[in-house]
């Protein structure tokens, strides 16, 4: 039984994709973390509940030795004795008489117990009821008897050393922990710089290789044109589209590590482009339907912003099981001076707590795939489109709604953002 439950966590951990392992990862360090924090902070609790037990018992030898001198105040012996304790005492003493008045007192700022000018040596009254207080709250009182064996009232507090180790093992954890978020940082940076750098080599790597097979693919299509004299004929003509498309992806992993541009472009064309090529390689039960406004402009990158509607198209027929609709609705905002662009399918519909969840990397419903489709989406619309992108509402059963905000062209400025690896 322990062995088949150990396997089965074997084959659970390779079926993960690398995201999730990640994520997984990151939180075992971070309960390890945690562990390592709660144990320091015991630890130092118990040296500092040691450390409190053993003044309590500094502070009932000093008010016994102190009630004897008063006894036996001509006792030299029994004086040095309490004078060699009050030189080695580190901790602050106040006694007070039956109506609360100081009588005595030990380890305070002589700076302050006394008024600086005062001829009469009255105590600082301010002080020393802040300091009183101080110590009620700490610690309980140990009676005593004074001379005449009158009722005296002891208290002390904490020694500076106890109460900077009160404090030690937090301020220990936040430079612990200041530490591990600076390094986090600056290792995520350095790693993140290196995956981008890699990505853009592969990303033009890839560009470079399907050139040579595209080429060959446009020969051979012009070769069958002219060969079967199949100029007019549909399929050569979806085979072409087909070849522009690669072309299209092929241009697309090229220009990843370089700034995109930025270009005045009416969105009703620039989606409906796409709608057709997408919607002849989708299943007849599937039906798309493009409304709104058809002349609203705004300034996009016309082969990145077909990345952005390619993945939600896809998303969208992944979400539908047999027939359904994905609708796509264009709409201007001139109040805002916004284009808002709703893609609506009739799908399965996601769960509210996953608005958010779905733009994650590695975030997936499918047994195939890496989760990045969204998470791609929302980097190209929201880094180098600066707009936005949401789920605007979903019901489960009856579909979902993903809404995109863009900036119409009239109020665009020019970024300087440039930042590409954004896209990895």
């Amino acid at each position: 039984m322990v062995l088949w439950f150990f396997r089965s966590d074997i084959v659970f951990w390779l079926s993960m994709n690398p995201y999730q392992k990640k994520k997984r990862w990151k939180l075992f360090l971070l309960m390890f973390a945690a562990l390592i924090g709660a144990a320091s902070v015991f630890y130092s609790d118990f040296f500092v509940k040691k450390m409190e037990r053993e003044e309590g018992t500094q502070f009932l030898l000093w008010v016994k030795v102190a009630e004897q001198r008063m006894k036996m105040y001509d006792n030299e012996q029994l004086s040095e004795v309490f004078e060699t304790i009050k030189k080695n005492n580190k901790m602050d003493v106040i006694i007070t008489k039956a109506d609360g008045s100081i009588y005595l007192w030990d380890g305070l700022d002589t700076t302050k117990t006394l008024y600086p000018d005062n001829k009469t040596k009255q105590y600082d009254s301010v002080y020393f009821a802040r300091q009183l207080s101080k110590m009620k709250e700490q610690h309980q009182p140990a009676k005593m008897k004074g001379i005449n064996d009158e009722e005296l009232t002891a208290y002390y507090k904490d020694s500076i050393i106890l109460t900077q180790l009160r404090f030690f093992p937090y301020i220990q954890l936040g430079v612990i922990a200041l530490f591990l978020i600076t390094a986090y940082v600056g290792f995520s940076a350095a790693r993140r710089a290196e995956r981008d750098q890699e990505f853009v080599g592969m990303a033009k790597e890839t560009a470079h290789q399907l050139g040579t097979p595209i080429s060959s693919l446009m020969a051979w299509v012009e070769l069958i044109k002219t060969r079967f004299d199949a100029e007019e004929d549909p399929l050569v003509a979806e085979m072409e589209n087909d070849i522009q498309r690669l072309e299209i992806i092929a241009d697309r992993f090229s220009k990843i590590g370089s700034k995109p541009i930025l270009e005045d472009h009416v969105v009703h064309a620039v989606i409906n482009g796409f709608v057709q090529y997408f919607k002849v390689r989708t299943s007849d039960k599937i039906n798309f339907i493009l409304t709104g406004d058809k002349q609203v402009r705004a300034m996009l990158s016309a082969p990145l912003f077909d990345w952005v509607i390619e993945n939600l198209l896809k998303n969208a027929v992944n979400a539908i099981d047999n027939d359904g609709t994905i609708t796509i609705n264009i709409i201007e905002n001139l109040a805002k001076e916004e284009v808002l662009i709703d893609i609506t399918d009739t799908g399965k519909g996601i769960p509210r707590s996953k608005f958010d969840t779905v733009f994650q990397p590695g975030y997936t419903t499918r047994k195939r795939g890496w989760g990045l489709g969204l998470t791609l989406t929302k980097r190209i619309v929201e880094n180098y489109h600066r707009g936005q992108i949401f789920v605007k509402d979903s019901e489960l059963g009856k579909g979902t709604t993903f809404r995109i905000v863009l900036k119409s062209s009239i109020t665009y400025e020019p970024t300087t953002n440039t930042g590409v690896s954004s896209l990895v």
